[in-house]
């Protein structure tokens, strides 16, 4: 199968690094490559990452087509999701959140060791979703690896607009301060040992709905996130057209195993609650 054609890589800067929490680390990017890109339509901008790897020489300038002709693909950047926590395009810069568990995985140790000065390429940003001003009422729910986009979700409210945010992390030093013009009930969960994601389930579940249109953001890891799709097609009657549902990632993959079967858990999600909703 011939290979997709590569989308133009941007090379910005970090320009500075905040530890936000224990396990949640802020890199602040900018540079000339940020004055080329278009965000801040969608709340959940998203951008792919790119990890060279150790002992590879990469042709200069980076990129990604040239690098696909070139290279084997054992030999490409390892590339990693992640979404634009806030996007200032009067100082060309852009926020990015990495959970970090101390040597797991890439982009985390990554972001860990991050100082101003070194290069971040990317590609993107993609997006799909802003709050609406036409719902009722607003719904957003995720684990660590959402609260990027449910914080900038919260600042994009319309004013007074009641939301209710469920937020599920590993304690109580893992929640952030998070800014909301509308009428925000914010609730953090703290699942402790539990699985990812069951105690987050079980609340929103167990929480009273307002009435009238809800518009309901879930993502994160892709168990719960199906169980509350489920959940909010089936029991709260919830169209399509009200939801934006995505795993970002799911228990026991990394992301290259989880993207090559994304497109199959999703379809084979989809028709399992399409037959119990004719049921």
């Amino acid at each position: 199968m011939a290979n997709r054609p590569a989308r133009p890589a941007h090379e910005g800067v970090v320009t500075r690094v905040e530890q936000l929490t224990p396990h949640m680390v802020r890199v602040v990017v900018g540079g000339a490559a940020l004055a080329r890109i278009e965000a801040g339509q969608f709340t959940d901008h998203y951008i792919k990452v790119l990890f060279p790897q150790a002992g590879v020489d990469y042709p200069e300038p980076f990129d990604m087509g040239a690098i696909r002709e070139t290279l084997p693909r054992v030999s490409w950047p390892l590339v990693r999701t992640y979404t634009v926590r806030k996007w200032l395009p009067e100082a060309a810069e852009m926020w990015v959140d990495f959970v970090v568990h101390g040597d797991e995985g890439i982009a985390g140790p990554w972001a860990a060791r991050a100082k101003p000065g070194d290069p971040f390429r990317f590609m993107g940003p993609g997006g799909a979703y802003v709050p609406g001003i036409d719902a009722d009422w607003h719904l957003l729910a995720g684990d660590e690896s959402c609260m990027p986009a449910i914080g900038a979700a919260l600042e994009r409210m319309p004013a007074g607009a009641p939301v209710q945010a469920f937020i599920e992390v590993s304690g109580p030093d893992e929640e952030q301060k998070l800014e909301c013009p509308g009428d925000a009930e914010i609730t953090w969960l703290h699942r402790g040992a539990r699985p990812v994601g069951q105690l987050l389930v079980d609340t929103v579940r167990g929480a009273a709905f307002p009435a009238g249109r809800v518009q309901a953001f879930v993502h994160g890891e892709a168990a719960f996130v199906r169980d509350l799709r489920g959940y909010l097609r089936l029991d709260r009657g919830c169209g399509m057209d009200q939801l934006s549902v995505s795993g970002y990632w799911r228990r026991g993959m990394n992301e290259d195993g989880w993207q090559s079967s994304k497109r199959e858990w999703n379809e084979q999600t989809e028709r399992e609650q399409e037959k119990a909703a004719t049921v």
